[in-house]
């Protein structure tokens, strides 16, 4: 049984104006070596994500690990770490992401005392599938979430790394998997820096691949390849060019449009129009990254202003501060938002 210990409080200096101020320490022991070792992290990476970003001191000892800071910077790393060590040992993988995303729900949580290690994470939403459960990492995927579950049609807008696709296929398949739908639809504009599918060379399916391979990543990501396989070959996860959705119901299917920004705005309305009988719709899309001809509305921005508000409908906007990729990716993203907003013209 894993044990904490607690160090005796320091002696508070006198300069110190609060215990938020005071630096304390904790000892966590874990019972099992080699459940720590892979908590730790490769050269004890995931602890240096945690000092890094809750401003404490880790350092390991064996199966021990030592915290040292503030009091509530102190008692989110232990819920961080102890939270995480759970879900090891309920035989989930441990990746920088679920380091991340851990931290970031400890820090939205605040200094809660009550914690309770054992029992699985609940204040963020969680997606359960057949291969393995996705948790929200940050409070605004926890949102988009939600919305997935509560809308018909959601809208999931933001820069890059966000997951807005990745959750939104994890969601499909979920409802596949349970049977709440038939099929998953995949659909996104084939419009890349110029090109077009004609140019490409191959049948349909493979002129249509390289746009959608994101999607297909998560896919099988989150599937067994050969359920994937065998779904792509028997049409219960279809293929769905934009172009060719015209005319179009979809029934009993949950159907994503991802690259939304680069939809022309009478392809945007034809898109949703297709919302079918016991069906599901998620648009994702970047507005930051729009490769229409200059001149051309973009169909997502213009559906985003006009649905806003309208009952039945869930919208979700990103930030830099959701990127959940290699911390540089955040960086990146914020430098280009600065560009941009001074680009603005003065009004």
């Amino acid at each position: 049984m894993r044990t904490t210990l607690r160090t005796p409080d320091p002696v508070i200096p006198a300069a110190a104006v609060s215990d938020e101020t005071a630096t304390t320490q904790v000892v966590l022991a874990f019972e099992d070596n080699k459940l720590a070792s892979v908590l730790f992290g490769q050269y004890g990476q995931n602890l240096a994500l945690v000092e890094r970003k809750l401003g404490v001191k880790a350092d390991s000892r064996g199966n021990h690990v030592t915290l040292e800071g503030s009091r509530s910077g102190v008692e989110q790393a232990r819920r961080v770490l102890e939270g995480l060590y759970e879900q090891i040992k309920r035989g989930q993988d441990l990746s920088s992401g679920d380091v991340e995303g851990a931290i970031r729900q400890a820090i939205a949580q605040g200094s809660l005392f009550d914690f309770d290690s054992s029992r699985p994470r609940t204040a963020f939403e969680e997606i359960n599938l057949r291969k393995r459960p996705v948790r929200a990492r940050t409070a605004a995927q926890d949102a988009y979430m939600r919305a997935l579950k509560r809308h018909s049609l959601v809208f999931g807008i933001g820069p890059a790394g966000t997951g807005k696709t990745w959750l939104a296929v994890a969601q499909a398949i979920q409802m596949f998997e349970r049977k709440e739908v038939d099929r998953i639809i995949l659909s996104r504009p084939a419009v890349e820096a110029g090109e077009r599918l004609g140019f490409l060379p191959g049948d349909m399916r493979e002129k249509v691949d390289p746009y959608l391979r994101p999607i297909y990543d998560a896919l099988h990501d989150l599937m067994d390849p050969r359920i994937v396989e065998r779904a792509l070959e028997q049409g219960d996860i279809e293929i769905a060019p934009l172009a060719f959705m015209r005319g179009r119901t979809l029934a009993n299917a949950c159907v994503i449009l991802d690259e939304a920004q680069n939809t022309t705005s009478m392809q945007m309305k034809m898109f949703l129009t297709r919302l079918g009988e016991n069906s599901r719709m998620i648009v994702t899309g970047d507005p930051s990254q729009v490769d229409l001809p200059n001149g051309q509305v973009s169909g997502l921005a213009e559906a985003t202003r006009l649905l806003k508000g309208v009952e039945g409908i869930g919208m979700v906007e990103f930030g830099a501060a959701d990127v959940i990729r290699h911390e540089l990716v955040q960086r990146i993203v914020e430098a280009y938002d600065r560009l941009g907003t001074a680009r603005e013209p003065r009004k």
